[in-house]
């Protein structure tokens, strides 16, 4: 299959709408991504046609609700090539994930025992582990960033040691777009048995989610980055780990037998899963990975990192810009300060010309004061992006630039 961007583009009903006045130039994926007409179908046909409560239901709405949900289970097994697809959990996004594992780790550390995190985490993948280790007596080492925005391998190797539990780190830098080299990562934390988790939320967005590649324990994402609803996500884990893995919330689904004096939990993946999931969101998100799978990922990615080189060629030649973030290896992210005006400004006035994009310090603070700025404006693509959209960008950041000298 070919690439083709304005056949993609149309498949996108928001992308046709103006903002301000101006057609709508959507720059704001990493923070998630917009959804194609088959997974906004998906949703309302489950809400118009299979309505029902899932797994407890003598009648045929809850059977073919059931069968749905759990054939998006199986799209996400194969999408991230899990062995087996009662390791796929549903959750609510990528946080929910991280807290499961986090609340289950609170409990299995001890005193002595060491956590290696990184100094371009996310905050929901730095935050649970602070209060896993302040919980456990654990110690918590920070991986620190380059000046080029990448992880400071020797550092890391000098970090582990017998004394290593556990190991977190993002797949993609979600503030720089840096792509981590997880699966030497993983392989360096498991010479010493270490536990590791990587946050995919934004590495799982372009295929790059196979977990028996990588090789860790965890993987988790969300589905509104990967072009499904909001309000879904998956944990990931080893059937081995997650079957003794401590619960983190109890209620109907996640039991097995219940008496007045205790209970039991039921297997996976139904152990993690309490109370009614977001059955339609999660059907949706199955559509958006089966359509995602679909397409010519070589084509895909070479579009998107063709995007990245042309608005860096042209951030380069913008003078008073200045990059955050210039690893070697990058999804297509642009974060950047201008030398007037606070990240928030710029974001505020190219709104005015139809242009979304982020600022602020992309819930990674450490991160920002890493580089000493408040925060960056990110521009991050996505397939559906088009290089007439850079040229309008960087027109819009010159009109940007006079109202803010």
């Amino acid at each position: 299959m070919s690439f083709d961007v304005v056949a993609i583009r149309e498949q996108f009903p928001i992308l046709s709408r103006s903002v301000n006045g101006k057609p709508l130039i959507y720059l704001d994926n990493a923070a998630t991504t917009q959804k194609p007409q088959c997974v906004i179908d998906a949703l309302v046909d489950y809400y118009s046609n299979s309505n029902s409560n899932v797994h407890r239901g003598a009648h045929f709405l809850a059977d073919e609700a059931t069968q749905h949900f759990e054939q998006a289970r199986d799209t996400i097994q194969k999408f991230i090539n899990a062995p087996k697809r009662e390791e796929v959990i549903w959750t609510t996004g990528t946080t929910e994930s991280i807290n499961i594992v986090a609340n289950g780790l609170s409990s299995l550390l001890s005193s002595g025992d060491e956590v290696i995190a990184t100094g371009m985490d996310h905050h929901a993948n730095l935050v649970t582990w602070q209060e896993a280790c302040r919980k456990s007596g654990a110690t918590l080492k920070i991986i620190p960033v380059t000046d080029a925005g990448e992880l400071d391998q020797d550092v890391f190797d000098s970090l582990l040691s017998e004394k290593t539990k556990f190991v977190a780190f993002p797949h993609v830098s979600n503030a720089l777009g840096t792509i981590n080299p997880v699966k030497s990562m993983t392989a360096k934390a498991k010479r010493f048995n270490a536990w590791v988790l990587v946050d995919g939320a934004q590495g799982a967005a372009h295929g790059w989610a196979d977990v028996q590649e990588i090789g860790c324990d965890f993987y988790v994402f969300s589905g509104h980055k990967v072009y499904g609803p909001m309000g879904t996500g998956i944990l990931w884990g080893r059937a081995s780990l997650l079957e003794n893995w401590p619960v983190w919330r109890t209620g109907g689904e996640m039991i097995s037998t219940v008496t007045l004096q205790k209970s039991t939990w039921n297997v996976l993946p139904y152990r993690f899963e309490a109370g009614t999931p977001n059955v339609g969101a999660a059907i949706a998100f199955g559509k958006a990975v089966e359509w995602f799978a679909d397409l010519d990922h070589k084509a895909v990615i070479e579009h998107e990192m063709a995007l990245l080189a042309y608005a860096t060629k042209l951030a380069n030649e913008f003078e008073g810009l200045t990059i955050i973030g210039n690893a070697q290896h990058k999804i297509s992210v642009l974060s950047f300060v201008l030398d007037v005006g606070h990240p928030a400004d710029i974001g505020f006035l190219l709104d005015k010309q139809g242009i979304a994009i982020r600022t602020g310090d992309h819930c990674a603070q450490p991160l920002m004061a890493r580089f000493n700025v408040p925060g960056t404006a990110r521009v991050s693509f996505a397939l559906y992006n088009t290089f007439d959209e850079i040229d309008a960008l960087f027109t819009a950041l010159k009109k940007v630039k006079v109202m803010l000298s």
